[in-house]
């Protein structure tokens, strides 16, 4: 260690800095000091301004990052009641902040040309998982019309709760007519595939970005699954449901008014094949059930794989052709603002003149998933009132596909609550914190 002091002689009785620390100090601290500044160190005591620096030591730390990406053990999709409002997906603060922001930008800038889909024109990337996802949803109703006919579900014939497994749930939780008369207890019978697959159906629009559509014309425009209408306005052609496709973007005048570009000098249009051949539902009458177990299995996990290809795909869709839903009701409108029919019956729906509240869909709001109670096992004792708490939930279709041998998906286990270990009895039961 080197410490420097230059022609500074320190008195007896400073102690000297220890190895650890480097301590550096000004020489000719006392040269030039007036006779007021020589009293101030009369006294014997040197006062030295010093800098300290401590080496600091190299220390290698192996730190552990554990990615808990799915929760163990997660709530339920919260019901909200008949008088509450569906929260918005982004805050109307956020958004009113980020429109405050896209103001700034454009301001004292010249307006930039729109994009595709806003300037009428398809996405081309998006053309391939538009007939994806139609197919996908056609081959996940046809396997459920086969799965159906081997795995036993029932449905409520007094509300919309339905139950997958080999006799139905005891809890009481119907809140259909005469509930009170049964003690909440449900009524069960056979299911269909319209139980498992909670039909929502929207207006089919031949031009997306025409004029909205007015509450007289609410019964002369066809209402489709909103699905296959998302499909459509991406790209799937149909013949039963005619579209606009514009070869040119659109010139827009104002904020909601726009011409069409002039597509007088391009060549005539050939009906192109589609680019995929679009599946058709079997009939009731055809439906065949597999014979064996093994196809009962691979039926199972294709239909799972049909699920969740359905879901990504329309996930992905919704990011560029805007999806509306109402605050109040589950109608949905697939395009960039919501039609004007006033039959929206919610809670207080005489103070909006039956109007409905649209803002950003998501994707549960476009393929809304129906959450039955997960049966542990199959061929164990059934499920127990007083156990309510300890059982987990599934989509429907999740539950299906499992109970007919398919793999359980990472995704969907923290709802299920598989880690959650049931009680044996009733005492057991109440032992537990």
């Amino acid at each position: 260690m080197n410490m420097t002091i230059g022609t500074l002689s320190l008195p007896t009785g400073i102690a000297f800095p220890t190895p650890a620390d480097v301590f550096m100090l000004k020489p000719n601290l006392l040269l030039h000091l007036s006779s007021l500044d020589y009293y101030q160190y009369g006294s014997g005591k040197i006062r030295l301004p010093v800098e300290t620096r401590i080496q600091a030591k190299k220390s290698f730390r192996c730190k552990l990052k554990v990615r808990d990406e799915v929760p163990q053990n997660a709530d339920f999709p919260r019901q909200y009641a008949r008088k509450e409002k569906k929260p918005f997906p982004t805050p109307i603060v956020e958004l009113r902040r980020a429109a405050r922001e896209r103001l700034k930008m454009m301001k004292g800038q010249p307006r930039k040309p729109l994009s595709a889909p806003k300037n009428g024109l398809l996405v081309k990337s998006l053309i391939p998982t538009a007939y994806n996802v139609y197919n996908a949803r056609i081959t996940l109703i046809n396997n459920l019309k086969k799965l159906l006919k081997v795995v036993p579900v029932h449905a409520c014939g007094w509300c919309s709760e339905i139950h997958v497994g080999p006799v139905g749930h005891p809890f009481k939780s119907c809140k259909g007519a005469q509930a009170n008369l049964r003690k909440g207890l449900h009524e069960w019978m056979k299911a269909h595939v319209e139980d498992m697959i909670i039909p929502i159906e929207a207006y089919h629009l031949e031009d997306r970005l025409g004029k909205r559509i007015p509450h007289e014309e609410r019964f002369s425009i066809p209402r489709i699954p909103a699905v296959v209408e998302l499909c459509i306005q991406a790209g799937v052609e149909i013949p039963e449901f005619p579209t606009k496709r514009r070869r040119k973007p659109i010139i827009r005048i104002g904020r909601k008014e726009y011409i069409d570009a002039d597509e007088s000098e391009l060549p005539n249009e050939t009906p192109a094949e589609p680019l995929r051949p679009l599946l058709a539902e079997i009939a009731d009458s055809e439906v065949v059930a597999p014979s064996s177990n093994k196809e009962i299995v691979a039926l199972a996990e294709e239909t799972l794989q049909a699920w969740e290809r359905m879901r990504k795909g329309a996930k992905r869709l919704m990011r560029m052709y805007p999806v509306r839903v109402c605050g109040y009701c589950p109608e949905i409108h697939v395009g960039p603002q919501g039609h004007k029919a006033q039959n929206c019956g919610a809670h207080k729906h005489q103070q909006r003149n039956g109007q409905h509240g649209w803002q950003s869909a998501i994707l549960d709001d476009l393929i809304p998933p129906r959450f039955v109670w997960h049966v542990p096992d199959v061929n164990g004792p059934p499920l127990e009132r007083e156990l309510k708490d300890f059982y987990g939930q599934a989509p429907a279709v999740v539950e299906l596909c499992i109970q007919a041998g398919a793999d359980l998906p990472e995704q969907y286990k923290s709802t299920m609550r598989l880690d959650v270990g049931i009680p044996s009895t009733m005492k057991e039961a109440e032992m537990v914190v």
